[in-house]
């Protein structure tokens, strides 16, 4: 049984190993993601690849990230909350099956769990922006029952 919230959990942790630790993808899989996640192989295909896709746009994500922090610079930002704005854009534009509502809010309970005490309202603020922004530009495809907004 998948549980998403364990695999993102695991995800930004090796992220996190990926970007502070210098650490490679391969052994933060390992140690961590396969480590917390043992046998449960669609959480850790899922950790995976939120990883994989992560780390591989993170200098894209920090551009669209700077478009909407005004008079800040993105390497300034906390970083956790750049961290789950990079996870939370790979989501919106790599993850088909998940909504971008449960997206915006699993990206604001880590950040409310794993960052500052204002991280979740700040996080909720750039991701609504980035989504706008991303809706405008067709960029999120999104497929299956109860994935596509009307409004």
């Amino acid at each position: 049984m998948s549980n998403r919230r364990a695999a993102r959990e695991s995800a930004l942790k090796s992220i996190y190993a990926v970007e502070v630790g210098s650490s490679r993808t391969q052994d933060v899989t390992k140690n961590i993601i396969k480590a917390e996640l043992k046998d449960d192989t669609d959480s850790i295909k899922f950790a995976e690849k939120l990883l994989l896709v992560t780390v591989d746009h993170a200098h894209e994500y920090d551009e669209i990230i700077q478009n909407h922090i005004n008079n800040w610079k993105v390497n300034r930002l906390a970083t956790l909350d750049k961290l789950i704005l990079r996870m939370a854009i790979s989501e919106f534009l790599y993850f088909e099956d998940i909504p971008t509502k449960v997206t915006i809010n699993e990206a604001i309970e880590l950040a409310k769990d794993y960052s500052t005490r204002k991280s979740g309202n700040f996080v909720n603020g750039i991701l609504d922006a980035v989504l706008n922004q991303f809706k405008k530009e067709g960029k999120i495809k999104k497929s299956g029952r109860g994935l596509i907004e009307t409004s």
